[in-house]
């Protein structure tokens, strides 16, 4: 499962068991599970980013100041660049990052005809499809966010299954009616996960 890198003040909910204990920003939430795990409570401390609901992993160890300074150089994260490297092609100041491309040859030779060449039609194409499907994307971020907090916390509910495919469907009474008996907290992120996509 891919760990979210986070910043202090990245939305976060944090829960111990089935039950939420804090939601707000990331260096709040993480000294509040911080204490729920130190007192050693009735399950797991698992902290999600409350919009992507990726797993945001905190190492507990140490004071509250020692988590929080941990916050800022996430895990598995790369490494700073130096300063004094020299620059390799492209345009760093425009932000541009170069990524390999696997392309047929009769996709290339489109490409090269274009004016400005490959990379900026490549760029143009790229725009136009997020304008024409940016609402489309975003319900489906939405969705599997929902999904992947619902999987994590919740997959050994009863009709955990119905439940998924009444998200996926958009039916909203029926993901209430199917998650009824779940975890009072899970359920209602789930529901509020749900209400979000649109």
């Amino acid at each position: 499962m891919a760990r979210s890198t986070a910043r202090h003040d990245t939305a976060a909910i944090a829960f111990e068991g089935h039950r939420r204990i804090a939601e707000g920003a990331l260096a709040d939430v993480a000294l509040k599970a911080k204490k729920a795990a130190d007192r050693g409570g009735s399950g797991p401390v698992l902290l999600f980013n409350s919009e992507t609901s990726e797993p945001i992993e905190v190492d507990f160890r140490g004071t509250g100041k020692d988590v929080l300074a941990r916050l800022t150089t996430p895990t598995g994260s790369a490494p700073a660049p130096v300063a004094d490297a020299p620059r390799g092609p492209g345009r760093p100041k425009l932000g541009v990052v170069p990524r390999e491309v696997t392309l047929l040859p009769r996709h290339w030779d489109w490409l090269s005809a274009q004016p400005g060449g490959a990379s900026v039609a490549l760029r143009k194409l790229v725009e136009d499809a997020r304008k024409t499907s940016g609402t489309r994307d975003r319900k489906r971020a939405r969705q599997e966010a929902a999904y992947r907090f619902m999987s994590a916390m919740a997959g050994n509910m009863s009709d955990f299954d119905e439940a998924a495919r009444a998200l996926f469907a958009g039916d909203s009474a029926k993901l209430e009616r199917l998650t009824a008996p779940w975890a009072k907290d899970v359920r209602a992120h789930v529901l509020k996960l749900a209400a979000a996509i649109g």
